[in-house]
This record gives C-alpha cells, structure tokens and sequence, in this order.
C-alpha cells in the first residue's frame, strides 16, 4: 500500500513529528510553496494546521486528492469550512484536552497583569530594588470577572476565578441554562459590570473585534482585559489608544491579530504582558493533542469513525 501523504502546515513538537512519520509521509512545505504543490499535490490526501495556518480555500482548490484537514487546536478559523463542505473533505480539531492549560494561562496572565510580576521581575534583575520599595499593584481576589464564551475554556476559566472569590458574569449568544453565573445579552453591558473582562470565544464575524472602543470605554481606567482567544477579537488600534491615553488599566494578551508580528507600541507600555501563543503549550498537552491528530488521520484512513469530527 502507498504511503498517505500528509501536508503539516504549521510546526511540530518532536514528539508529534516521530509519531506521525511512523505511520504517514510527511511533507512540509519547501521554500518554493509553488513548486512544491506542482510536485506533490497529487499525493497529498490529509493536511495538519493549527489556530495561525490552516486550509485556506486558496490551498484546497490546489489539492485535488485532499480528504481531510486535521486541526492541531480548538480553533477553527483559519479553515475554510464551507469549502471543504463543498468538496466533502473531514475536519478534525483538538477540544477538550487543551481546555485545562488555556485556563491556567488565563488565570496567569490575570495574575501577573494585575500585581506586574514581570515588570517586578524587570526591577529586580535591574538593581532598583537596592534603590527603593516597587510600586503598588492591584488584588485580585474579589474582583469581578466578565467572560465572554462561556464555552469549556470560558466555564474552566470561571471555575479558577472562583476560587479567588471573584464574583463571575458572563456574555454568550445564550444564557446557558445550569450556568450558575449573571448572564449579559451583550458585552457592553458586561463590560460596564466587571473589572477585569476575558476574552475566551470562538472567532466569526460576529465576534471579530467584539472588543471595540466602546467596550473598553465601558470597562474604564481601572479596567483589565485578558485574551487568550484570537487576536481579532480585539480591535487592536483602540487598544493601544486606550493603553497609551491612560483609558484602559492593563492587558494580558496570548494571541494577536498578525502573529508572531506584535505591534511595537506595546512593547514599551508597563501595564502590558505578552505572551507568544502559548495557551496549550505544555509538553503534556501538546502530546495529548499530538495523539488526538493522529488518532483521527487513523480513524479516517481506516473508515472509523472520527474522534473529534467537525465535518
């Protein structure tokens, strides 16, 4: 039998590459994306992405023998689903098993936005403690926590925060019925009714920059705001003018609108922590949804039933 050939767009931990080359022909785009696909095209059946690159319909229309893309994470937006609908192509992602870590991370970044660990840390290596105390930051146990996505990563996230006796709210396109947390119909109002506002949806049209000025205006100068969802559903520009303007208190930021490019306005600003993409990235995780990938390039190659189907 002929290998099946398996596009991976986006990186790999080693595990994940060992795994996958004892069971498929793994390719990766060269230098020349052009030729590659001229080569190759017809002997690519499966394509790996990720929340940064996926299977754009421009990549689809050129694989003629695509079956299914499998998604090395929770997000779907980088995939052409009406496309691979069309074309009867299986989608894959990997819920669940990174739930635990993106929550950790949010409450993380809750933590060091609002009592400045890293500008603390700055201070230290620095000698300016030798100098003098370093300045006051903010509890946060207590505060209020507005999410919006009260989906698993939305729900785990509120589970932590609870725990620091945060009194939770929440904005979905529904109230969830055994949710136990104040409900907004819309997220000016939850942004008006909490002090520090998590960003933790899914990416559409409808949620892209769901985050505007308004909405930050509604939060305020003592407000915070955490994304550990996708960089567009933050208006980016009217971020920075509330961080610069003093309209805004501080932001815990794990994903951006052109990643790995950061605006470098935000690099100088002390109320800014920036982290580079890393909400699953535990070497525990990363194995776990590792195995998921393949598990479902297996389920599929085999005609059994997919582990974690989208289509």
């Amino acid at each position: 039998m002929e290998p099946i050939g398996v596009l991976v767009l986006c990186g790999m931990c080693d595990y994940f590459e060992e795994e996958l080359k004892k069971k498929f022909k793994v390719s990766k785009f060269s230098d020349n994306e052009e030729e590659f696909l001229k080569e190759n095209a017809n002997s690519i059946r499966a394509v790996i992405g990720n929340g940064v690159i996926g299977a754009s319909s421009e990549l689809i229309d050129q694989l003629p023998k695509l079956e299914i893309v499998a998604s090395h994470s929770v997000g779907l937006d980088k995939i052409d689903l009406k496309k691979c609908k069309e074309r009867g192509i299986r989608v894959t992602y990997t819920p669940d098993v990174l739930t635990d870590d993106v929550a950790d991370l949010a409450i993380a970044l809750i933590l060091t936005t609002l009592r400045k660990i890293c500008e603390s840390d700055r201070y230290v290596r620095s000698g300016l403690w030798k100098k003098g105390d370093f300045k006051l930051s903010t509890k946060f146990t207590g505060k209020s926590v507005g999410i919006i996505g009260l989906g698993k990563i939305g729900t785990a996230i509120a589970k932590r925060a609870e725990a620091f006796n945060c009194p939770i709210s929440y904005y979905s396109r529904s109230e969830k019925p055994n949710a136990n947390y104040k409900y907004f119909s819309n997220v000016l109002d939850l942004a008006a009714n909490c002090q520090i506002l998590v960003v933790a949806c899914s990416l559409n049209e409808e949620t892209r920059h769901i985050v505007n000025r308004e909405v930050i205006d509604a939060l305020g100068p003592k407000g915070f705001i955490i994304n550990i969802a996708r960089g567009l559903h933050i208006d980016e520009l009217e971020l920075m003018s509330a961080l610069v303007e003093g309209r805004l208190g501080g932001v815990g930021l794990d994903v951006y609108v052109n990643e790995p490019w950061i605006p470098e306005q935000l690099y100088g600003l002390d109320n800014v922590v920036l982290v580079p993409h890393v909400g699953s990235n535990t070497s525990e995780t990363r194995m776990a949804m590792a195995d998921l990938v393949i598990g479902n390039l297996e389920a599929h190659f085999l005609n059994k039933p997919l582990l974690t189907p989208v289509l």
